[in-house]
């Protein structure tokens, strides 16, 4: 296998809550003003990223592991996953209130979906002044059963609402209540699954005028209560590696790149993602080199000893699923 910093078109999304960010902010080819997702990485049936770079552009993310499978994936990733891959990246612009919602773990959604379960996590790239998320339910004894009856009048003593500012990361756990509110731009990892459950949509109808669907039985089933909000404390330094989640689906890191920086990645058995969530970087491995900048992401093969990044001022989330390292717990509260 060619190893080099692979990059993907990104597959961008229409949402009624979306805006312009993603063109504007982060460089986006389109000109729409309700673009609300841009699917970085997928493996999603139907939403396969295309490689637009170097001697695999124009192949297919499942072409891609069906060709290398473990030189790509790692080991025990090829062994656990097949010919599936792991983990979907996106970038999400909430011009106004994503819908309330819920996602079903591994068990409840093999059962109903046959498809993974959704833990997640947020980076928050940019925000408006005093925007919020929604994360979790208000009160922790709170009878879930008040899901199926939310409205304008008690949506507000339900949810947990918590600001947040650039810089800003939660883990989301399958089984979370949550929503990204208005002004809004966030980088997210997840595990891949398209399964979501619609809790509550601030009663806003479409452009035919009907409500969107609600999935409120479901998401009665899939709901927990945590212990904590989620948000998760990191203090970075220059040119150094900062841990933000390890969980069973993913680890991810953040990349604090002032100058020259080297990384070993031998003794690791996964690929590596870097989403570039500030400045730019060039990353070289395999004797070839990607310029990355905000809004930006590359996979690394797994076959990669060694990746090299160049930059004065870049931030960078570094993930992967290092099934090899028995990682079950998150060393943060919020996992």
């Amino acid at each position: 296998m060619k190893v080099y910093p692979i990059k993907f078109n990104p597959i961008l999304k229409e949402k009624i809550w979306g805006g312009n960010k993603l063109a504007t902010f982060l460089g986006k080819d389109t000109d729409g003003d309700k673009i609300g997702e841009s699917w970085e990485i997928s493996d999603v049936n139907g939403n396969i990223s295309e490689i637009s770079n170097g001697i695999y552009k124009g192949t297919n993310l499942k072409e891609l592991i069906e060709e290398y499978e473990e030189m790509l994936l790692g080991t025990e990733n090829f062994k656990n996953f097949g010919y599936s891959f792991p983990l979907l990246i996106k970038f999400l612009d909430a011009k106004t209130d994503l819908s309330v919602q819920v996602h079903p773990d591994n068990k409840m959604a093999k059962k109903h979906h046959n498809s993974f379960g959704k833990t997640e996590m947020w980076y928050i790239m940019d925000s408006d002044e005093n925007a919020d998320i929604v994360l979790g339910l208000k009160d922790k004894k709170t009878n879930i059963k008040v899901l199926q009856n939310i409205n304008a009048q008690n949506v507000d003593a339900i949810f947990n609402r918590e600001q947040v500012k650039k810089g800003d990361s939660f883990f989301i756990p399958a089984g979370k209540i949550h929503a990204i509110g208005a002004g809004v731009l966030a980088a997210e990892i997840q595990q891949t699954s398209d399964i979501t459950y619609r809790v509550y949509d601030w009663d806003r109808k479409d452009d035919s005028g009907e409500k969107r669907k609600l999935h409120t039985k479901f998401a009665e089933k899939a709901t927990k209560q945590f212990d904590s909000n989620g948000k998760l404390q990191y203090t970075m330094q220059p040119n150094t590696t900062t841990n933000l989640v390890n969980c069973e689906y993913f680890t991810t890191n953040i990349l604090n790149i002032t100058k020259y920086l080297a990384i070993d990645y031998s003794k690791l058995d996964s690929f590596v993602i870097f989403i570039c969530v500030e400045g730019e970087v060039n990353v070289s491995t395999g004797n070839h080199t990607e310029s990355l900048k905000i809004g930006e992401t590359i996979l690394i093969p797994a076959k990669a000893k060694e990746v090299i990044f160049n930059s004065n001022n870049a931030k960078l989330l570094e993930v992967y699923v290092d099934v090899d390292k028995g990682v079950v717990k998150s060393i943060q509260k919020a996992c």
